[in-house]
């Protein structure tokens, strides 16, 4: 192969903005429904959560970041600090720990 092909990436064609502005809506809609129903249903809020990580990736939009740190990164369930979470922070960082698969994320803080 040669080393010009390597360094170009795939192009793709953009989504029309009212598919971003629906996708967009439906993630947040998602998100609020997880908040609400999570005391109830906790696998149903982790549904909701699986379901708003495929329309994002399936159009290619960015979770906001808000949102980003209310779900695990390594077993994408539903975060609620104080009930399957926990938040500490250290050294500029907040760290969450998910309580369910064990894992730690870090988000740097100004």
């Amino acid at each position: 192969m040669k080393p010009d092909a390597m360094k170009k990436k795939r192009a793709y064609k953009s989504k029309p903005k009212e598919q971003v502005d629906t996708a967009n809506k439906r993630i947040a809609e998602l998100f609020s429904q997880a908040e609400q129903v999570f005391d109830e249903d906790p696998k149903l809020a982790d549904r909701y959560v699986e379901i708003a990580r495929k329309i994002s990736m399936k159009i290619k939009v960015r979770i906001p970041s808000s949102l980003k740190k209310r779900f695990c990164k390594h077993c994408y369930c539903y975060l609620v600090p104080g009930k399957n979470c926990r938040v500490r922070t250290h050294e500029g960082k907040v760290v969450y720990y998910c309580m369910q698969c064990k894992k730690y994320m870090r988000f740097p803080y100004k």
